[in-house]
Parts: structure tokens; sequence; C-alpha cells
């Protein structure tokens, strides 16, 4: 009879796989400062990414948020400076908690105008309570919109202030009043076929669904709609499948 042994498993020489680091590589760059349009990594092609936590995690599965003036350490790393549209003292800082694509119980961030965050607040619970998953959700930083594009980006956010792509005239995001939902998965798409962000092609096609799509009649629409929000995916041109607005653009 052979006696048992003591060996150790075999251990595997596989290497780990490597995941997808978001904004690690610039694209090279257009005439008109976007990235190249380039079709989508076979590693973003069913975005599951997780969401890397930058406020504590909420301490169990019920929907919490607070609003509250934008903390001066905030306001400084965010894109808000004297000649925005809107006064800082007219904006709010959101913390809201939300379910990720990695199944995980996270809190965001998100700067807003006065007059909306408690409509804000409202849809993001209706969101939260069908578990419907966001990425990322964190106030942009001034940086990022001087750095070259990485096209990966799939950030949930609203007050950015910045011009309304391919115009002059100041984007709604400028005075918080627009929130982008889960943009990489619900892209903006141009006429001319350019789509944003650049790396995002996969998810022109709205027949196939997948995690974190917005579609017609689903909840993310549903609660907007319930609070008088515009939805950019019932443009003809361009479609802007991520983009929500108080003021309809």
């Amino acid at each position: 009879m052979t006696e048992p042994t003591d060996a150790p498993a075999p251990v595997s020489t596989d290497p780990a796989p490597v995941r997808w680091q978001v904004g690690a590589a610039p694209l090279p760059t257009r005439s008109d400062g976007l990235g190249e349009i380039l079709p989508t990594p076979p590693e973003l092609i069913d975005r599951s990414l997780p969401t890397p936590d930058l406020l504590p995690v909420p301490p169990n599965d019920d929907y919490a948020a607070t609003v509250a003036a934008v903390p001066e350490e905030v306001l400084a790393r965010s894109t808000w400076h004297a000649g925005c549209p809107v006064d800082a003292a007219e904006l709010r800082y959101l913390t809201m908690s939300f379910w990720g694509f990695d199944g995980g119980h996270h809190t965001g961030e998100m700067i807003v105008h006065a007059d909306v965050a408690e409509s804000v607040v409202a849809v993001f619970g209706r969101l939260h309570a069908d578990r419907f998953p966001l990425e990322e959700m964190r106030v942009t930083a001034a940086w990022e919109l001087d750095t070259a594009p990485t096209g990966d980006g799939n950030n949930t956010s609203a007050f950015v202030c910045r011009a309304a792509v391919g115009s002059g005239a100041w984007s709604a995001h400028a005075s918080g009043l627009a929130v982008d939902v889960n943009p990489f998965v619900n892209p903006y798409v141009r006429s001319d076929g350019v789509v944003l962000p650049e790396l995002a092609s996969a998810y022109v096609d709205r027949s196939r669904v997948r995690a974190g799509m917005i579609l017609e009649g689903d909840v993310v629409t549903t609660a907007f709609d319930e609070v008088g929000w515009a939805w950019g995916g019932r443009w003809s041109s361009p479609l802007d499948l991520m983009h929500f607005s108080a003021t309809g653009g």
C-alpha cells in the first residue's frame, strides 16, 4: 500500500493575467486634438473592470447619499476656476453609494449644481436599488483636461468646466447641470463616425447588450425622465448615449 505524502501540489508557472490599466497608454493625437479612433481592445469588449475605492466603502448594502457645499480641497482638485460659468457657491458635493462592475459596493463622489442636487441623488438611488453597475464615480480633475487622451475612461461624472464637444459654447457640464453615465459603454458618436471615448467602438452596436449599457425604457432613462432630464441617446446626430442634462443640451 502506498503511503500518502505531504508533497505540495504543483505550482502553476503560467503568468497571472494582466488586467487592463485605465489611462496607462496615451493614444496618437489627431490634428483636432482627439486621440486616434481605434478598434476596441479585446480586454474591453466585454468590459468588467474593478472599481478603485477612493472613499470609504459603505457599511452595508443600503443606499447612502450626502449633499454638502463643495469642500475647498475637492474644489481645488476639480476643473473649477474663476472663469467658469457658475460660481463655486452654486455647486454641491455629493457622495452616493453604487454597485460596481466588479459586483462590489462602493462610495462615489460628484459635483453638481445646487438646483439639481436632490434630483441627482434620487436618480442614483433608483440605479442603486436596481443594482445598475457603474465602474467609477469621481470628480474630474483639472489635469485630465490637459493630458493626452487614452480613450478608455469609464467615469460617471457631472461637473466639468469645459466647452461642449465641437463647440465654443459652454457645455451643460460646466454648470453642473449634466451627467455622463458609464461613458465607455455608452459612447458619443458623431455623424462622421468619430467615437468618444476613442476605443469604445465595440459599444456603438446597441443590439449586443452588456453590463452598464443604457437602453430606452430601462432604469436609467426612466429615472432621469422622472426628474425631467433629457437623454442624448434620443438625439439623431450626434448620438450621445452617456449624456443626461437638465437643460436639454
